[in-house]
């Protein structure tokens, strides 16, 4: 029996799947090729347990094929559990695959009819919210004409605007919030608060955690068919995206090695150029405890960790470092020169460290170009991106860096 305060209770439900991996479509094919009927049951889910409270919103996190929106359409009940059981407590309204069930030769207002009746409302409840599901959707001009006659824009806001407008208990929605025009998302945003703030429980599958931190109280990152995490959104994203990025990390390292294992000089001399008398070798990046690390914190110490082979004195060296966005901003830039150190004579293998004692970037995706040059800027050793790394926050700057500030409000 579920719990009176809760709107939705999953407990230990699991559901795989069978994939077939060439299912002949006919009946000769069948017996002629007995062995394409072999298949593998795919866990999708296994054994996740989860309650929602009323009135509480939720965001389901993870990546692509996590279980996620299979998570959604169990609520919905499209598909079933092979184990678990799901309970449900009121009317349930879903924004999982759009203008399902209209009829493109139907009018705007006669689709509204058909898909407000498969969201179970009566005649009566329809007429009564008509004048409002076509004012939020904008379309009155177009409202009596076919829906193949429609944008895709225009078909969504439809939609969307029938499945917000049915006065459901339980609102279930699958990355489906860029509806329309920006004005038109705005829209949408402010209804959904106005429907969370009128009591009813909100479940969101989406990418965009911006929007999930927005609207609900807690997110539950779902990793490999199990619940990692669940709690405060930022919470959960920050430990989220620290997973992700350091994942995004190691399959660029490994494309990185394959295509070097693979002999892509073209690759290799477009990123690093210069004599090659001095030549770096091992390239770590370092958090305060000295462990090497790929995603940092705003704030964290971060230390540069140098390694260098010597072919042929170097005199006259410099060493240096830059900082680069994504988007290849410049962010910082240093090197021995500026620092006010004595140029200096590099004739045997060796190494150097860098310590940037408080990393004030705010989030986002960078790398850093690491250089060996002697004289006014001639390049020994110019390795362009030689690392990659992440900066995630629990603050929200925006900007290139995170100036340190203190507010003194006299009211």
């Amino acid at each position: 029996m579920i719990d009176e305060n809760n709107a939705i209770e999953v407990r230990n439900v699991s559901k795989h799947f069978k994939v077939y991996y060439d299912k002949g479509s006919q009946l000769k094919e069948r017996v002629l090729f007995r062995k394409r009927n072999a298949y593998e049951n795919r866990l999708v889910l296994d054994n996740i347990s989860f309650s929602i409270k009323k009135g509480e919103a939720v965001g389901l996190v993870g990546k692509n094929g996590c279980g996620k929106s299979t998570t959604l359409k169990l609520l919905t009940k499209i598909i079933y559990p092979n184990s678990g059981t799901i309970e449900m407590c009121g009317r349930v309204s879903s924004l999982i695959e759009l203008g399902a069930g209209f009829h493109p030769d139907m009018s705007g207002r006669e689709n509204i009819y058909t898909n407000a009746a498969i969201f179970g409302l009566t005649k009566r409840e329809i007429d009564a919210r008509l004048d409002d599901i076509i004012a939020f959707s904008e379309l009155e001009k177009f409202i009596d004409n076919p829906v193949r006659t429609y944008s895709s824009g225009m078909y969504m806001r439809l939609a969307f605007s029938v499945a917000i407008n049915v006065n459901a208990d339980i609102l279930l929605i699958d990355e489906i919030l860029a509806v329309g025009d920006a004005n038109f998302q705005a829209k949408c945003f402010n209804k959904l608060r106005e429907i969370k703030a009128e009591g009813t429980t909100i479940v969101i599958v989406s990418h965009s955690l911006g929007q999930i931190e927005q609207i609900c109280d807690r997110s539950i990152w779902i990793k490999d068919g199990k619940i990692q995490m669940e709690g405060v959104p930022k919470d959960v994203h920050l430990e989220y995206l620290d997973y992700m990025n350091t994942e995004r990390m190691e399959l660029a390292e490994r494309e990185k090695t394959r295509r070097e294992a693979e002999g892509s000089e073209a690759a290799k001399k477009k990123k690093r150029y210069g004599s090659m008398d001095c030549k770096f070798t091992d390239i770590k990046l370092l958090d305060g405890n000295g462990n090497e690390q790929k995603t940092f914190r705003t704030g964290e110490a971060m230390k540069l960790d140098l390694h260098y082979e010597c072919h042929k004195k170097v005199t006259d060296a410099v060493f240096g470092f830059g900082i680069f966005r994504s988007d290849g901003l410049w962010c910082y830039g240093t090197n021995t020169r500026i620092d006010h150190k004595d140029n200096f004579d590099i004739e045997r293998d060796g190494s150097y460290e860098v310590d940037l004692k408080e990393l004030m970037l705010i989030p986002g995706e960078y790398w850093i170009d690491v250089t060996i040059e002697y004289g006014e800027g001639n390049p020994v050793d110019y390795y362009k991106e030689a690392l990659r790394f992440e900066v995630v926050s629990k603050v929200s700057d925006v900007g290139v860096v995170r100036i340190p500030h203190e507010w003194t409000l006299n009211l």
